[in-house]
């Protein structure tokens, strides 16, 4: 028996006793079950025989593998193998008094089932208890009508729930399921359509999600993106990314420009018509900047030179008519400024908190700081910080240079601001570092396949607070 374990995404451990243990490694990228799988029938050709394996699933799976490279699911765990005992002959007057005469007893249910008797033994019927006599019957009389038992309609139906498990859909169970087989997915597939049910949901209403940090460069602008680009693509609804700076925020720096150049402050000049009953949602196209791929929308903050204007709070409410009016899902961005007039009543909208934090010292406190002014602040804003979600980033600003021993030193911090925040907020996610996300437009398939999964995962508790 050999039993595999998943170590991480890259990394397994098969073990076969204290003294065989090898490990199976995979790239970035790359599928960890079937690198384990061909080590496995290259095993089984080496040593020409059947291998039996075990996976630390919950419940596990059991896979034979045979020389030919042909893999076999078990329904069950295989029965060990018993070594045949040669039959000891006896003559009867040298059997044992009490195995003499075997009896068949009839065992209470609450005793457990019966003993199988041995099909070799010759077995004599047990004694019959004495008979008593039976008590005269009386005849039945004449029954009556039953009384009536009809069901209320309303708590009747004859529709049958759906319970059913969709089969594994990757790795080397989709294989075998594709041979007319139907394997149950792995724990970290069914993690995946977990997360990606809870996405695809619509909650009735709209939803405002505020991203967070008094701190610059605490990867506030990518969460917006990705968060939207996740929230979009799986939900299948109009969700609006908003640059909410008091002046010229980085938002529109990192995503697709339209054909305009329009920014908040045009929609809300022209807020008016927009509520007007006329209106109709492609009318939005004047204002938002569509991204193509990943099938968000983006509110520019104001891009004047100048910097003459800083948004007030009646804009704010007035564009945040406007969004929820044609929204499902609306992602600000914001400010470095809590007492901003523009960030205060952006607080005031939100139903769902998000502070960005990389692994760097300062941004966590900048985090921890703004959650603090927040919970101080009581009410809305207090529970608000309570149920926030705190997403950890892998990155630091050695940006593309960062590799080797930066790398595991960042991962350390982000692990260890990780469960800093763990017992204050009600999630934390941890996304790792992707050189995608350093500079240029923010697409999520321009991501590693892990960078998108933990990102789905970080949208996944976000959701969960609607």
């Amino acid at each position: 028996m050999i039993r595999i374990r998943m170590a991480s995404a890259t990394h397994a451990v098969l073990d076969a006793g204290p003294d065989d243990t090898v490990e199976v490694t995979c790239g970035q990228g790359e599928d960890l079950t079937d690198a384990v799988i061909e080590h496995l029938i290259r095993r089984a050709r080496r040593d020409g025989t059947r291998l039996i394996a075990q996976t630390d699933d919950d419940p596990p799976t059991w896979l034979a593998v045979d020389p030919t490279g042909t893999v076999t699911p078990l329904e069950h765990a295989p029965e060990p193998i018993q070594e045949p005992v040669a039959p000891t002959s006896m003559a009867p007057a040298e059997q044992p008094a009490e195995e003499a005469e075997p009896v068949l007893a009839t065992v209470p249910a609450e005793a457990g089932p019966p003993r199988r008797a041995n099909p070799f033994t010759i077995t004599e019927p047990a004694p019959r208890p004495p008979s008593t006599p039976a008590a005269p019957q009386s005849r039945p009389g004449p029954v009556g009508p039953a009384a009536p038992t009809r069901r209320s309609l309303r708590e009747t139906t004859f529709l049958v729930p759906d319970t059913t498990t969709e089969p594994a859909g990757r790795g080397w169970r989709a294989a075998l399921n594709a041979l007319g087989l139907r394997i149950p997915p792995s724990a970290a597939e069914s993690a995946e359509r977990e997360d990606s049910r809870m996405v695809s949901q619509h909650w009735p209403g709209p939803r405002t999600v505020a991203v967070v940090n008094r701190k610059g460069g605490a990867n506030k602008t990518p969460t917006v993106a990705l968060l939207s680009a996740v929230l979009a693509r799986y939900g299948g609804g109009p969700v609006l990314a908003w640059d909410n700076n008091e002046s010229q925020g980085t938002l529109g720096w990192r995503t697709e420009q339209g054909p305009h150049t329009a920014s908040v402050l045009d929609l809300v000049d022209s807020s008016t018509r927009l509520l007007s009953p006329e209106t109709n949602t492609a009318d939005l196209a004047h204002f938002v900047h569509h991204q193509p791929a990943d099938k968000y929308d983006v509110l520019r903050s104001d891009g004047n030179d100048e910097g003459d204007h800083e948004v007030t709070a009646e804009e704010v409410d007035i564009a945040h008519q406007v969004a929820s009016r044609f929204y499902r899902m609306i992602v600000m961005d914001s400010g470095n400024t809590a007492r901003s007039a523009n960030w205060r009543r952006m607080i005031d909208h939100t139903d769902q908190l998000v502070v960005p934090v990389t692994a760097m010292e300062d941004r966590a406190e900048a985090a921890l700081l703004t959650l603090q002014t927040l919970e101080a602040r009581g009410g809305h804003d207090a529970e608000l910080a309570r149920n926030a979600v705190v997403i950890v980033s892998e990155s630091t600003d050695a940006g593309r240079g960062l590799g080797g021993d930066a790398l595991k030193k960042a991962r350390a911090e982000a692990q260890r601001i990780a469960e800093g925040f763990t017992p204050l907020v009600r999630a934390v996610v941890r996304v790792p570092y992707d050189p995608a996300l350093v500079r240029g437009l923010i697409r999520y398939d321009g991501l590693r396949p892990g960078t998108r999964r933990a990102w789905l995962a970080a949208a996944a508790a976000v959701a969960q607070g609607f």
